[in-house]
């Protein structure tokens, strides 16, 4: 019988990829998003390359009601997940903290740690009945360094790597493993959704060096995920070559 992976933020970037690599290897796939039509065509996607089950659910992580309205009323079939990806987050602004958006900042907080900790309280007992998981959290190299402009997005992440170190010791009892994948520079949408639509200023982040790819992240998700079932790897930072620091590069 194929596993299951539920994978939120799907509709791009590292949850895309990292929905494409699983489903690459018959695991059928529960797949979230706020954007519904985006949602559906990654499922129709899945569905036709890789011939597996795919649940497509249309909610904001944000929004505790939904989630959890959404997540304790999965079809009997869809109750057994062995995989948990909380990839959903973002950054917005990178302003100096007295200048930056009161908003940018609760929605950061809303959907990088609340709705980290919605899904995750709603997943973790069915896990509990089926003796044992895996969640993997995407946190950010933000989570090890504090960079300028950073603040409440690194606060966030700070916490992700929190919130994954008191789950593993929480969980352990339970076989549930917990892994912690930081990335650093990604040429993905986060810049675009950082800089507000900025196009220009958004590939500017990444002019002159070779970013990570989603599908990097998406290789190592998956490679944590397929361990043997005595072996967990706790917390990876993983950068492109050209990245030594949270804000050290090369480029040429």
């Amino acid at each position: 019988m194929n596993k299951t992976v539920l994978i939120t933020g799907a509709t791009s970037g590292f949850g895309k990829a990292m929905a494409a690599k699983f489903a690459a290897a018959k695991f059928n796939c529960i797949i979230t998003g706020r954007r519904e039509a985006r949602l559906l065509e990654v499922a129709e996607e899945l569905k036709q390359q890789f011939d597996i089950d795919v649940l497509p659910l249309v909610f904001d992580v944000q929004d505790k009601t939904a989630v959890f309205n959404t997540l304790e009323n999965l079809p009997s079939e869809w109750k057994s997940i062995d995989v948990l990806i909380n990839n959903a987050g973002l950054a917005l602004g990178k302003d100096s903290f007295e200048n930056a958006n009161l908003d940018d900042w609760e929605t950061m907080i809303d959907t990088n740690v609340k709705g980290l900790l919605y899904v995750s309280k709603a997943i973790i007992p069915l896990m509990i009945a089926n003796n044992g998981g895996h969640i993997i959290n995407l946190g950010s190299i933000a989570a090890k360094e504090v960079y300028q402009g950073g603040n409440v997005y690194c606060a966030t992440k700070q916490a992700v790597d929190a919130i994954s170190q008191s789950m593993r010791i929480d969980l352990v009892q339970h076989a549930i493993k917990v892994t912690a994948i930081h990335p650093g520079a990604a040429d993905t949408e986060f810049s675009i959704v950082r800089f507000k639509g900025d196009n220009q200023k958004a590939s500017s982040v990444y002019e002159g060096y070779t970013a990570l790819h989603a599908n990097d992240i998406a290789d190592i998700a998956f490679y944590c995920a397929s361990l043997p079932p005595h072996v967990c790897i706790n917390d990876l930072v993983v950068t492109c070559t050209a990245q030594a620091s949270a804000t050290t590069f090369f480029k040429s």
